[in-house]
């Protein structure tokens, strides 16, 4: 069965990474608020900078979010296109057996017609919300894509038998060679595109978590440091600092 929903939903950690970008928000607030009081000497902390950070990370949650529903765009589209393979398989053996075609031929034909009704989609989601960019696509992803790369080239194996067996002349346009290799090209184009799109969505997470956790200038270590400072101004028991240190950041 192919008629699985594979579309990528936000995990608690993306909905992390979405919350250090709004609680930076509230932290820079908390500083403007501060009026003249906060007046760091340090470049990377003066309100300039955390706004221009700011934007910078909302771009880039708002990158990760476009990728993800890109994907689950190509991916529906994906899965709308191999839904009738299997019936159309059969069909086609049936259409053969009609014909003059060898009992060599129409054995080869169903053996084919086999491998496709046992090839499986994979039922699991076809990526997890947050993959380490740093590693192969999670094995959900791998399975799934073998699964549909396998299942093209099973009906491509059985289109070329068709087109070599000359009694093949159905008058069903649909059961036409040139209609199935038309339908064989849409197959591996929509192969391609969830590759792609999936290697976007996994370069906007690279992207994305260097902004945010870069160890000496990503958000979190700037949240961090802007904590520091406004407890060196204000104390440490002071209704300031106490005021920032509920924001929490997470790191990777």
């Amino acid at each position: 069965m192919l008629r699985q929903k594979q579309n990528v939903m936000p995990s608690t950690s993306e909905v992390g990474h979405a919350k250090n970008v709004a609680n930076f928000e509230h932290l820079i607030s908390f500083c403007t608020g501060y009026g003249s009081s906060y007046n760091p000497s340090k470049n990377s902390i003066k309100l300039t900078a955390l706004n221009n950070q700011l934007t910078e990370a909302q771009k880039a949650i708002a990158e990760v979010t476009a990728k993800t529903v890109a994907y689950n765009n190509n991916v529906n589209v994906r899965m709308a296109l191999f839904e009738p393979l299997k019936k159309l398989s059969t069909r086609l053996v049936n259409s053969l057996i009609a014909t003059d075609a060898s009992a060599e031929t129409i054995s080869d034909a169903k053996s084919i017609n086999k491998k496709i009704q046992g090839q499986r989609a994979s039922s699991k989601k076809e990526m997890v919300a947050n993959p380490d960019p740093n590693q192969p696509a999670p094995e959900s992803i791998s399975t799934s894509q073998q699964s549909y790369d396998q299942l093209t080239e099973h009906f491509s194996k059985i289109i070329e038998l068709l087109g070599a067996e000359s009694s093949y002349t159905p008058n069903e346009t649909e059961l036409q060679v040139s209609t199935l290799d038309t339908q064989l090209k849409d197959l591996r184009t929509a192969n391609t595109n969830v590759g792609n799109a999936y290697t976007a969505i996994s370069n906007s997470r690279i992207s994305r978590n260097k902004i945010l956790y870069n160890e000496t200038t990503g958000l979190c270590q700037t949240a961090l440091e802007v904590k520091n400072y406004i407890k060196s101004v204000f104390g440490a028991t002071s209704p300031e600092y106490k005021q920032v240190s509920k924001l929490k950041f997470k790191t990777q």
